[in-house]
Formats: structure tokens, C-alpha cells, sequence
């Protein structure tokens, strides 16, 4: 079965220029895009006011679904559901649906997140997670990262209505594809899903990162630090000793220039590697710097990995650590540990088993 281009990532302006070599008027280009993303058809014969020929042609050399979702598991402890996805090439990726959460005081988010993937695989190779135990295939078409968005909400009948790009891959190392999903996941006669709602998390690609920051959007962004000196960051982040703290740091700094949103520092808690508490107030130097905020993360367990979760009581104090050197920080216990929500750990199994 040949592979073909899909629909999906075309903007109204590229549907019109499309169209226009195929001999149609304009006009057509709107009724197009009112079909894939207003009615969500998934064949073009659904699309009853566009010619018979146009429909024939469409379908012969597009597709409006570059990917299947073959397999669905929610968490007994929640409504987290994690989801893998084939394309067309038979590359497997998998994407979370997170529900909203209770915040402080009891307030309620009605957000509905979706951790998306941007690659098959990654090269980048951070110790700790399982998205490069199988190394890095490939990038995902900008069209296969917005069918993520479009299979999550037909799984969740509901309206995903916040991405965080930290599912399998380095968002930054297919950045040419990320800023075209990007233009569509923002455009109203699209998804419409604002900048203030989409945070990009990077390992540190400074490239990447300065490229994003010339895009010029108010997107948020979040880095996996997992590391305030390099002699602890370069022992589970392998990206480090490309790109160190000495050449990150400016450019978040550069980011912060652009940005009215806070930095948010990703830092996994690993027992003997970053948890020790003579690494908090280094942490917290950098972050007063670069006013950042800290998402502390106690580490997932990864089957075949050697690294072990703090115990809750050295977590708390790393934590009590940072609060008292006046960092803004949250404790994030990851939803959907049964089902394996971690980066990777879904596609890992399912490939190890083939």
C-alpha cells in the first residue's frame, strides 16, 4: 500500500494554492477545510459539495488519516489514557490524553492536555526514558503530529484543548515540522488551540530553541534540565556535552527576552544522580536566574533501566529545599504509572514483543 501525503497539514493559503493547479476556483480551498477540520470527514466522498472528479482526485493522491490508532489503555486510577499509533509505514508512536486536574483551594482545570510525539524514536538518548532504547527512526510528518490531536479527541469524544510536546522525540530536532503543525494547531479555521495552551519541552537543542523563539509565538516552553552543573546533567542527558549549560543558558536567555511566560525547569528526581540535596540550591541559583520555574518529577520506573525512585521523604525535602530558597515550584506524581505512560515505555513493549 503506497504511502500518501495527507490533507492535514495544509493551511488555507496551501488548499488554495493546491487547488488552483488542479483547476479550481478558490472558494473550493474553504469548503475543503470546513470538511477536515469543522465535520472531521475521514473519506473524501464524504465531502458531498465538492465535484466527483475533485473528490477522485483528492483521494487518489491524498489521505485524511496518516495514522491508526491500534491500541488504547486507560489507568484504573484515573481517566489517563495513553494511545499507540501506526502510520503508514508501519512506525509506531504514542500520545497520552491527560485529564484535567484539581488545583490548589479545589479549583477545577476543565483543560484536557494531550502529550504529544514528535518523532519515531529519539536520538538523543537521555538515560532515564524509554523513547531511545530503540534508537531514532524517523521525524513525524507535521501531519502525523496533528493526527495525534485528531485521534485523541475522537478516543476521548471531547475537545483537546492543551498540548505539551514531550512525548516520544526531541520536538526541536524536527522543528520544520513542528512550526507547519504549529501554524495549523493555532489557525481558528483549524484546531484554534491558542499559543498560551501549547508548551514545547526541549532537552536543550539550543538550534532549536533559537529557531523557536524566532518563530515569535507566545508559546511556553519547558527544558528538561534533570541537572543544575553539568557534571550531574551530562550522567543522564547525553545532549549536554553537545550543547552545555554554558551555551543553554544563553539561549534561554535569549528565549526570555521573547517570552512573557515563565521557563519551566523539568527535573526528574533520581536517587543518587540529582537528588541529593546539595543540588537544590544549585538548582535554585539557575532558576532565579533564569526566572524559572521547577516541575520536580519523582522517577517513573522504566523496566531495563537501572535508575531508582527517591524515597517520598527525600522528595518532600528537595522540594521544602527549593520553596525556602523562594523558587516556584510544583511535585508532580505522574498519572497513568499502571499503563505505562511514560515517553516510550507503550511503543518499547509492543516492539520487544514483535
Amino acid at each position: 500500500m503506497p504511502v500518501l501525503p495527507s490533507l492535514l497539514e495544509y493551511t488555507h493559503p496551501a488548499l488554495a494554492e493546491l487547488l488552483a493547479g488542479m483547476g479550481h476556483k478558490a472558494y473550493r480551498a474553504t469548503q475543503l477545510q470546513e470538511w477536515i477540520w469543522k465535520h472531521r470527514a475521514t473519506d473524501f466522498e464524504q465531502m458531498l459539495n465538492l465535484p466527483p472528479a475533485l473528490r477522485q482526485e483528492l483521494a487518489a493522491r491524498f489521505t485524511l488519516r496518516p495514522l491508526n490508532v491500534v491500541e488504547v489503555n486507560q489507568s484504573t486510577t484515573g481517566s489517563t489514557r495513553k494511545f499507540l499509533s501506526r502510520m503508514q509505514d508501519g512506525h509506531l508512536v504514542e500520545s497520552v490524553i491527560i485529564p484535567a486536574a484539581v488545583g490548589q483551594g479545589g479549583a477545577h482545570s476543565e483543560r484536557l492536555t494531550l502529550c504529544v510525539s514528535s518523532q519515531v524514536g529519539c536520538a538523543f538518548g537521555c538515560k532515564f526514558c524509554a523513547s531511545g532504547l530503540l534508537g531514532f527512526t524517523r521525524n513525524l510528518t507535521a501531519s502525523e503530529i496533528l493526527a495525534q490531536i485528531v485521534a485523541a479527541e475522537e478516543i476521548s469524544g471531547e475537545r483537546i484543548d492543551n498540548l505539551v510536546f514531550m512525548g516520544m522525540g526531541e520536538p526541536l530536532a524536527n522543528i520544520d515540522n513542528l512550526l507547519t503543525a504549529l501554524d495549523v494547531i493555532m489557525d481558528q479555521r483549524a484546531l484554534n488551540i491558542g499559543a498560551r495552551h501549547i508548551t514545547i519541552s526541549t532537552s536543550g537543542n539550543v538550534p532549536g530553541l533559537r529557531r523557536l523563539a524566532e518563530y515569535g509565538k507566545p508559546l511556553r516552553l519547558a527544558v528538561s534540565l534533570h541537572g543544575a552543573r553539568d557534571e550531574v546533567r551530562s550522567q543522564v542527558m547525553p545532549v549536554n556535552k553537545k550543547w552545555p549549560l554554558s551555551q543553554l543558558v544563553p539561549a534561554l536567555e535569549e528565549w526570555n527576552r521573547c517570552s512573557k511566560h515563565k521557563i519551566t525547569f523539568e527535573y526528574i528526581l533520581i536517587e543518587g544522580v540529582n537528588a541529593m540535596l546539595p543540588e537544590a540550591p544549585r538548582l535554585a541559583a539557575l532558576a532565579r536566574k533564569l526566572n524559572a520555574k521547577v516541575n520536580l518529577i519523582p522517577y517513573n520506573t522504566v523496566e531495563g533501566l537501572p535508575w531508582v525512585r527517591p524515597t517520598e521523604a527525600n522528595c518532600r525535602a528537595f522540594c521544602r529545599a527549593l520553596i525556602n530558597a523562594g523558587i516556584p515550584v510544583t511535585m508532580r506524581y505522574e498519572k497513568g504509572h499502571d499503563i505505562n505512560a511514560a515517553c516510550g515505555q507503550l511503543r518499547l513493549r509492543r516492539e520487544t514483543q514483535a
